[in-house]
């Protein structure tokens, strides 16, 4: 495996802009990401819920670093388009960890990651931040790194002051070498515009029902939106109701939904 192509990190860098955000169904192995691109995708990004799920792993930093890059490399041979990674805190107990995640994603042919703070202290985040970056640096990469600001998603702190820290910590995660800011968690409007003003990096929200339209974002100020493991969360949500028919009125109605066979085959079937 080798260091992604400039041109897609290029490229990628490039999608994020509220004109017209960057939209990301993620994906979590190879089959997910190849629909995805089939769909339109300018570009993939995983879900580490959903690879962590697909592997027999809960999501919360329990997955091995070799298992989460060995998905990663996959995914990256099997698309055209530019990837980017979900590694959680980054698959390290401290800053050396993470490098080494980082070295191994860029190693795998990814052009971006998300690296979360989750209930971390921010300054450890950013810690993990500028090492992610010279990292990069060090390889020749043109690595985009999303710093996810989870004040709102974990629901950190007093309601009332969510906005103040998540731009004070925003700040600082610039300051540390993050390329983008990710707030999962928020839905309303008027956050959202006071984040996409408060932030002077591309704004990355997470996407559900009763967020905003992909346009209506836009217009906000947010350059990327992304649906977390929304998707697998569906995928498994048509497994569970399949069994659940089978098992209660042995009848198959739901299948009705699924792929064609021989589309979905096709797509597997013709490498990049």
């Amino acid at each position: 495996m080798t260091i992604a192509q400039p041109d897609n990190a290029r490229l990628f860098r490039s999608l994020h802009t509220p004109t017209e955000p960057l939209a990301l169904p993620n994906a979590w192995d190879v089959a997910s990401a190849r629909v995805i691109e089939a769909a339109g995708a300018a570009a993939i990004a995983t879900t580490s819920a959903g690879v962590a799920w697909s592997l027999g792993s809960p999501d919360g930093d329990v997955l091995t670093r070799d298992r989460a890059l060995e998905v990663i490399g996959r995914i990256v041979a099997a698309v055209a388009v530019p990837v980017t990674a979900d590694i959680e805190g980054g698959y390290g107990t401290d800053a050396a960890g993470v490098a080494e995640t980082v070295a191994g994603v860029l190693a795998a042919g990814a052009v971006g990651v998300n690296i979360e703070d989750g209930t971390r202290p921010p300054t450890e985040l950013a810690t993990r931040l500028a090492t992610a970056r010279q990292t990069a640096d060090r390889a020749g990469a043109d690595l985009f790194l999303n710093a996810r600001i989870d004040t709102f998603l974990s629901g950190l702190g007093a309601p009332d002051a969510r906005l103040k820290e998540t731009l004070s910590r925003a700040r600082m995660y610039v300051d540390a070498g993050a390329d983008g800011i990710f707030v999962p968690g928020v839905t309303d409007t008027a956050t959202i515009d006071a984040l996409a003003r408060g932030i002077s990096v591309p704004l990355n929200v997470m996407a559900g029902p009763g967020t905003p339209t992909v346009a209506e974002l836009g217009v906000l100020g947010v350059a990327r939106v992304s649906l977390g493991s929304g998707v697998a969360q569906v995928a498994y949500a048509a497994a569970r109701r399949a069994a659940q028919d089978l098992f209660g009125t042995g009848g198959y109605d739901s299948l009705t939904q699924g792929m064609a066979f021989p589309e979905l085959n096709a797509l597997l079937s013709d490498p990049h």
